[in-house]
């Protein structure tokens, strides 16, 4: 077995927390730290603002308590204007970063707009804007010791082949490889793992229910209601080959994180054990994974 299973992160939004206002109830920093190591997390990405403590040494403090190390997190930042600067936001940003003892910052070309459910359309000037930004924010993050990554996100302004065809050719940013996210997006994260291995700098695996993808897709149902409907599944519930996509990196030498996502809007009352289940499902099947590669 492969070091990977030292490697194997989770995310607050696979128990429901989320920066989306209105998203659902949401497990309470104490319990979700608690099962990340009971299913055997090795580290997590922070959450949403709010989730733990700001300050970043007390952030530090409160996964160390628990065993579990920073991976770093999601950083949604308006990318596309012309009249906004983003290296402010993202400046501080890293300094609670680098307190914290975190590498990887995974930045989202935000809309501006509130949740996931629609975008604007961007012309050449906000095309041109947003890969100038990329490639600044990721010389700033790496001044500061961490990794900046692109994440590909349904209802950003990188969701779809094309967008992720244009940051790839028109930037020099790694990119945060969402399994999940691609293909809603529209991308075979298989085929794209394949191609532009040495890109995938990040990693997200989500397993998805293809025929609900396909559904977001044609706009038959918000991005939203999907996942209500269960539109993540535990890794290999799903129609998305994990297993390739994790031999292909691994056989290429990655030796980044794989945070484990099944993005989660749960009922005002959980009932039963919660999406801990799904976690643990997940982890014995990448742990599988890993004795084979």
């Amino acid at each position: 077995m492969t070091d990977l299973v030292h490697r194997i992160a989770g995310a607050p939004i696979s128990w429901g927390v989320c920066e989306v206002p209105g998203w659902g109830w949401q497990y309470d920093p104490q319990t979700v730290l608690a099962e990340m190591r009971e299913v055997g997390l090795a580290a997590t990405e922070f959450g949403p603002d709010g989730f733990l403590p700001d300050d970043p040494a007390e952030k530090a403090k409160t996964l160390a308590d628990v065993g579990l190390r920073a991976v770093g997190g999601f950083v949604p930042v308006v990318l596309h204007d012309p009249s906004y600067d983003p290296s402010l936001d993202v400046a501080t940003a890293l300094e609670g970063f680098v307190a914290a003892g975190a590498t990887t910052l995974v930045l989202a070309a935000a809309t501006g707009q509130d949740g996931y459910d629609d975008r604007p359309v961007l012309d050449e000037a906000g095309w041109s804007t947003l890969l100038g930004n990329l490639d600044k924010l990721a010389m700033l993050a790496a001044a500061s010791g961490v990794l900046a990554t692109i994440h590909p996100h349904v209802g950003t302004m990188v969701e779809n082949a094309a967008d992720v065809d244009r940051v790839l050719s028109g930037s020099s940013i790694g990119l945060t490889l969402d399994t999940g996210h691609l293909l809603i997006g529209g991308v075979d994260p298989v085929a794209l793992v394949v191609k532009h291995t040495r890109r995938v700098r990040h990693t997200h695996l989500k397993d998805v229910d293809a025929s609900w993808a396909r559904r977001v897709q044609a706009g038959e149902v918000s991005y939203t209601d999907a996942v209500r409907q269960g539109m993540y599944r535990p890794l290999g519930a799903g129609d998305i080959d994990i297993a390739t996509i994790v031999a292909t990196l691994e056989q290429a030498g990655y030796d980044g994180w794989y945070v484990l996502e099944q993005d989660t809007i749960l009922p005002d009352r959980p009932t039963g054990e919660g999406p801990v289940v799904d976690v643990r499902t997940s982890v014995a099947h990448l742990r599988e994974i890993a004795g084979r590669v």
